[in-house]
């Protein structure tokens, strides 16, 4: 959707939640009261007229508009709403640092570059396969922010300065517990989105199953997370290696589907 005053609420509001977690941050402040209820309502805000937006955009006669631009602004908004949710629950607002700003920026470049690429939706499976995998997108992207924070943490501790932003964080711990819940769900929704794509190929798509660089990237990926788990579960993987193997599956992932969107759009001007 092009309405001027719409994106660049969104923008403003979205940068406005980054720039208050980021002084409180920088403070070495922990968000709390009225402060949080104050950059939750605001976040709140953000994402219903980013919403607003991507219902208006993503709906086309024929079907589903899932171009580039699109994809990339529904993923960040499902990470910003997925966001907001989690930070009801557990102690993961510093997250917004970096979500946010990035929710924004999707807004913008939705508006400036608007993508079109129709995806007719023909099924319940079909639909539920749709959701079901930007979920998966949405947990994983943020498992991956929740891996930064926690590199940067342990990057302070080990040359000993946990002073600063530091302050603010809650224990290595706990952080990694948390990023690992994130992982385990986003998990189990890739892996029901590849089953649904393996077994239901014809009618999702009208087509057999082709090994594309999307889906060979994917299950890579998939093989990633499951060795992660693995490790974590029985070797009791922590620290750098399990936050090296939560980035490198989020890598994939993201080379999987925007990167190879990008290729087929962009550069040789084919729908993704």
């Amino acid at each position: 959707m092009t309405n001027p005053v719409l994106n660049f609420l969104a923008l403003a509001l979205y940068l406005s939640v980054g720039i208050l977690l980021a002084l409180h941050l920088l403070r070495g402040r922990s968000i709390g009261g009225g402060a949080k209820i104050g950059i939750f309502s605001l976040g709140c805000g953000a994402i219903v007229l980013h919403g607003v937006l991507l219902y208006t955009g993503l709906r086309l006669e024929s079907g589903l508009n899932l171009a580039l631009t699109p994809a990339f602004s529904l993923v960040a908004w499902i990470i910003a709403v997925l966001y907001l949710i989690t930070s009801l629950s557990r102690p993961v607002d510093n997250l917004g640092v970096i979500i946010m700003p990035m929710a924004s920026l999707t807004v913008l470049v939705d508006w400036l570059w608007p993508g079109q690429m129709s995806i007719p939706l023909t099924s319940r499976i079909q639909a539920a396969h749709i959701v079901i995998s930007f979920l998966a997108y949405g947990l994983l992207s943020l498992s991956a922010v929740q891996s930064l924070m926690l590199l940067l943490q342990e990057r302070h501790l080990r040359h000993r300065q946990p002073g600063g932003f530091i302050r603010a964080l809650p224990p290595m711990q706990m952080m990694e517990d948390i990023m690992f819940q994130m992982i385990g769900i986003g998990f189990v929704l890739l892996t029901l989105t590849l089953i649904s794509g393996v077994f239901f190929s014809d009618e999702l798509f009208g087509k057999p199953l082709k090994f594309t660089h999307h889906i060979v990237l994917a299950v890579v990926a998939w093989i990633v997370y499951a060795i992660l788990l693995v490790g974590r579960w029985r070797l009791g993987w922590r620290g750098r290696n399990a936050i090296h193997w939560t980035l490198a599956g989020f890598v994939l992932l993201v080379l999987g589907y925007f990167g190879s969107k990008f290729v087929l759009e962009v550069l040789l001007h084919r729908p993704g």
